[in-house]
């Protein structure tokens, strides 16, 4: 059987046409990104059989729609669990009860994630005898997932599913998913509008705009890209995937390795080996044309300029860098680039000002 997502969707809608072409990892965090009423929501609902679109839908070589040959199986055919915004429980059950019903959708030798395994890896074990009335809204969602998970799906569909929850329960309930991405080997298609939400969970990007794929490929290539509109917003970031190496006691400073070389945090209490996602903002980010003259800057990285773009501001411009595989953007001012005459393909040092920890 062949590996992967094949998504081929076409679907007319009242203020535009979806027709997503794409080919997806068939493992780790897809997220769906784009502006309310991009189509993110479609495509999972044409992925699901929620809406009939034309085409063709294939998770990791089981086809559950392939328009040539005919084939549509029913939403209730297709092996796959849905969160969604609200996590629309039983109310007459308790959590106990909800997440039964979810097991109870596949037959016992069907079963890929036991009830013990979805108890601990949402941490819900305390929550079963109560009813659903006495969650909190995070807690909901973590029983909602729960129950998605123990139908055993081949595919996990979320949609928004942080998006009716205030600042403290997001931050409550995004353990749990980074989780999810971590130790399942279930592929998840998360639709999202939040750009802090993306960076810390997903491994692959899909930018949508009107119905059309704008742009398919790893996160940290589509964040470095500057023909997108992702380098054009006045946060825009790059998410880089370090391990740290050692923790320096004297400086309290924790050091992480990239794809080649390294950079210092804060210390950060994580175990020397253990992978760290970080995100470093283009605003963050100064050129300098060697590494001879000292800097309060730590984290100094030879880098190469791949190219350049606008930015939101006229006096500005963007850079794009490769640091030895680590990609990165820089917003400069245009009279920084001609006073130090930066050029594509020139060798440059990257300084990074600052870099956050996510999660």
């Amino acid at each position: 059987m062949s590996g992967g997502l094949d998504l081929r969707c076409r679907l007319p809608l009242a203020d535009f046409a979806l027709e997503a072409d794409l080919s997806l990892p068939g493992r780790g965090v897809t997220a769906l990104f784009g502006p309310s009423g991009s189509g993110k929501t479609t495509l999972l609902r044409c992925v699901a059989g929620l809406a009939r679109a034309a085409g063709r839908v294939e998770i990791n070589g089981e086809c559950w729609q392939d328009d040539a040959r005919r084939i549509f199986l029913p939403t209730h055919q297709r092996a796959l669990g849905y969160v969604f915004q609200e996590a629309s429980l039983f109310a007459h059950l308790s959590v106990k009860a909800n997440l039964e019903f979810g097991l109870k959708r596949i037959a016992p030798a069907e079963r890929k994630v036991g009830w013990d395994a979805a108890l601990e890896l949402l941490g819900i074990g305390h929550l079963l005898e109560r009813g659903t009335g006495a969650l909190s809204g995070g807690e909901r969602q973590r029983v909602a997932i729960a129950r998605a998970l123990l139908t055993s799906p081949r595919l996990l569909l979320m949609d928004e599913p942080l998006a009716a929850l205030d600042a403290r329960r997001k931050q409550e309930i995004l353990p749990y998913l980074e989780r999810l991405h971590d130790e399942l080997a279930i592929p998840i298609l998360y639709v999202s509008h939040s750009p802090d939400e993306v960076a810390r969970l997903a491994d692959h990007l899909v930018l949508l705009e009107q119905g059309r794929v704008l742009a398919s490929g790893p996160i940290a290539e589509l964040q470095a890209r500057l023909d997108l509109p992702l380098a054009l917003d006045e946060d825009a970031a790059v998410v880089v995937e370090a391990q740290v190496l050692e923790h320096d006691e004297a400086y309290a400073l924790t050091r992480l390795g990239l794809a080649r070389g390294s950079i210092q945090v804060t210390r950060k209490p994580l175990a020397v080996g253990a992978r760290a996602r970080i995100k470093i903002q283009a605003r963050d980010v100064s050129i300098a044309l060697s590494a001879d003259n000292p800097s309060s800057i730590v984290n100094r990285l030879p880098a190469r300029i791949r190219g350049f773009g606008e930015a939101v501001h006229p006096a500005q411009c963007l850079v794009s860098l490769d640091a030895g595989g680590t990609l990165l953007l820089a917003r400069i001012t245009r009279l920084s680039r001609d006073q130090l005459d930066l050029r594509e393909g020139m060798e440059v040092v990257a300084q990074i000002k600052s870099v956050a920890l996510l999660g």
